[in-house]
């Protein structure tokens, strides 16, 4: 054997990086005088236990599949979009004009015009970073981390001064009108027990839609055979004539628009307004996000379904225990970024050496 057999890949290395992650946690947890048991359980119950928890747990699902799939596209043409939470927050500025234009009569007329808002202002906000890279020479990296702040900073001049309720303080944009309200889990599945506090809505199945999408694009398509061939080696895909601007430009765009997306479950499903802060994070997330899956769009639903139920169950376990403060819980949520992203191939280089002294021919 001189490879890591892909099982091992896919769930092995995740699984012992979210052992770790819990286990740190719990000496955490358990210095503050608290059991770590008891807070485990709390966390998966207020997660998964009810329906309730459920509608917390896949909306915020919702937003890293979106996040994650951005970063995904990116990484097969080996590029570090770190500015997801910028093109969400720009996503989120293009869902609202686009909610507020008009005054809809079904949603199902605003989501479609909704989603081409969002995808627009998250790849045009991605385009520049792009361009820098591909012409330049610009990392990119560094560009997008700016363009952050830059989104930022547009997001609360444009929310104080000019999109704001006239003689409100709040720095919000008016409700949107009532057709561009996307349907409630409480609306199309209520059946299930969801009530009308819970803010998973439709933008659910379009994220859905979206991991079949990349599916699709990266292993179905010449594009995205392109994409991967020039991560793979960018000497190589040069020498097929595969155009590096191109890939990078198309590349960006795609991530750009995925990102820009997640405004349609924060902004126009949950909020139905456009606020400061809609995208709380989600877009650095993301990055954990694909890093855990593997940049494979069924890996990064699995691996957002688990950042949601920490999320989720996080903020049940600061109710229930309030000695965990809200920055304990952000710190055991870091740790499992932590481990899954950035401390990886501190599992993965022990793990591939084991499979290496053990494989098919080192016994002869």
């Amino acid at each position: 054997m001189d490879r890591l057999p892909k099982w091992a890949d896919i769930l092995l290395i995740p699984a012992i990086n979210l052992l770790l992650a819990l286990l740190v946690s719990g000496l955490v947890i358990a210095l503050i005088g608290e059991n770590p048991f008891q807070a485990m359980r709390i966390m998966i119950n207020g997660a998964v236990g009810s329906a309730y928890g459920w509608g917390y747990t896949l909306y915020y699902a919702t937003n890293f599949i979106f996040t994650g799939l951005a970063v995904a596209v990116a990484f097969h043409a080996r590029l570090f979009n770190i500015g997801g939470e910028g093109q969400a927050t720009l996503g989120g500025l293009g869902v609202a004009l686009v909610c507020m234009m008009l005054p809809w009569p079904h949603w199902s007329l605003a989501l479609p015009a909704a989603i081409i808002g969002g995808a627009l202002f998250g790849a045009a906000w991605a385009a520049i970073p792009a361009y820098l890279q591909a012409k330049r020479g610009s990392h990119i990296v560094i560009t997008t981390i700016m363009f952050n702040f830059i989104a930022s900073a547009l997001l609360v001049y444009l929310l104080v001064n000019v999109l704001k309720v006239p003689g409100s303080m709040a720095p919000e944009t008016p409700r949107f009108p009532e057709g561009a309200r996307l349907p409630s889990a409480f609306e199309f599945a209520g059946w299930l027990g969801f009530t009308r506090s819970a803010p998973l809505n439709v933008a659910f199945f379009v994220a859905i839609l979206c991991c079949i999408g990349v599916y699709y694009l990266i292993w179905r398509t010449r594009l995205g055979y392109e994409i991967r061939a020039y991560g793979w080696s960018q000497p190589a895909a040069v020498y097929a004539g595969i155009s590096p601007y191109k890939i990078i430009m198309v590349s960006m765009l795609i991530s750009g628009g995925l990102a820009g997306l997640m405004a349609v479950n924060a902004v126009q499903g949950e909020a139905e307004r456009l606020v400061i802060d809609s995208v709380q994070g989600a877009g650095f997330v993301g990055i954990a996000v694909a890093l855990m899956g593997r940049s494979h769009p069924l890996g990064v639903f699995l691996a957002a379904l688990l950042f949601g139920m920490l999320y989720q169950g996080g903020a049940e376990l600061e109710f229930e225990i309030p000695a965990i403060t809200k920055e304990m819980v952000v710190v055991i949520q870091s740790l499992v970024i932590l481990f899954t992203g950035a401390l990886d191939n501190m599992v993965r280089l022990p793990v591939e050496r084991m499979f290496l002294r053990i494989g098919p021919g080192k016994d002869a």
